[in-house]
């Protein structure tokens, strides 16, 4: 069954799976502001869930993917799709089952994981140097949910280099999954510039959408990148989260060209200071856990923003989350 006339209509524009960063909060924040500024993504991809001897309990999947209990979608109604990573077919079909009976509106596949403690218990990426296993947990997986749940896969270029890509695609077509997620490097390439998004186009013979993926910074980048992969599809990741509004800035800089367009497509510091407060103030967190989250994102803002490397170098070291609150508003003030 395809799913391109439901899914793909448009260009679809996705926000990626990062593992401690695009957590339910992060994601919450991150939709809104995006729907705020007029293009709101098609979806956003769940944290991995890691399937290792059983089918999880109900809870597991509600502490990753808390919009189950809201028809699977964010505040902002940002459908939310759910990732597995594992090994055993069986195992993972199980257990995409019952995520599918939790509401979970699509299941993603992690074969892109590049983290030593996944690699080594057989997850994520190294499975890209078994595309037999590939092709097991992806066609088990396709049996086993309903036909009007997508099965979608994310791949890396390869593990080591890129030697398995024709194996790799033959898995892909013959598994029967709805489309396909490339971030354009190997697994060895982690996340070092460059990413080789020429290397995208040879999949897209698989006659299913594929969805480019790596190193998206900028709406200059964004362009590129299709171009080079040859799809009109993205999933912004690292980029996203430094600039949030890059998913407004990419179509805006592809559809339209006037000064007052962009400038709708932009937030400024000011605008974003209150989902940063947010962020501060609304999660099941304890406060020395959110405390070094928001860091985390405040970090990453830097690169984007110069007011955030202003807060940062007078909070980097602080704890208290009222001080912290306090430096953004006067950041606002200066």
């Amino acid at each position: 069954m395809s799913f391109s006339n439901k899914f793909f209509v448009n260009p679809v524009r996705l926000l990626a799976p990062m593992e401690g960063l695009t957590d339910p909060l992060m994601r919450q924040i991150l939709t809104q502001i995006a729907s705020d500024l007029g293009r709101p993504y098609d979806w956003s991809v769940s944290e991995f869930i890691r399937i290792t001897q059983h089918v999880l309990p109900a809870h597991v999947f509600y502490k990753y993917v808390p919009e189950l209990n809201d028809d699977a979608k964010t505040a902002s109604g940002t459908p939310i799709h759910v990732q597995l990573l594992g090994s055993e077919a069986q195992l993972m079909a199980e257990n995409a089952t019952y995520a599918a009976e939790l509401g979970a509106p699509a299941i993603d596949i992690n074969f892109g994981c590049p983290a030593k403690t996944v690699n080594s218990h057989r997850g994520g990426s190294v499975l890209l140097d078994e595309p037999e296993t590939m092709y097991q947990i992806i066609s088990a997986v396709r049996q086993a949910v309903p036909a009007h749940i997508p099965v979608s896969a994310k791949i890396r270029l390869g593990y080591t280099d890129t030697s398995q890509m024709d194996d790799i695609r033959g898995a892909i077509v013959a598994s029967g999954a709805d489309w396909l997620t490339i971030h354009a490097r190997t697994k060895t390439q982690g996340y070092k510039p460059p990413a080789y998004w020429d290397k995208i186009q040879s999949f897209n013979a698989l006659d299913i959408p594929v969805i480019a993926n790596g190193e998206i910074w900028t709406a200059a980048q964004a362009n590129d990148c299709m171009t080079q992969a040859g799809t009109p599809h993205l999933m912004l990741g690292r980029g996203a989260v430094t600039r949030p509004d890059l998913v407004a800035q990419v179509d805006n800089d592809t559809e339209n060209s006037t000064d007052s367009v962009e400038n709708t497509a932009t937030l400024l510091w000011q605008d974003l200071i209150a989902h940063q407060i947010r962020f501060l103030e609304g999660a099941a967190k304890n406060d020395v856990v959110l405390v070094g989250r928001y860091k985390q994102w405040l970090g990453m803002l830097t690169k984007g923003y110069a007011e955030a490397q202003i807060v940062w170098e007078g909070i980097k070291r602080e704890k208290n989350k009222a001080v912290i609150i306090s430096a953004l508003q006067a950041s606002v003030q200066e």
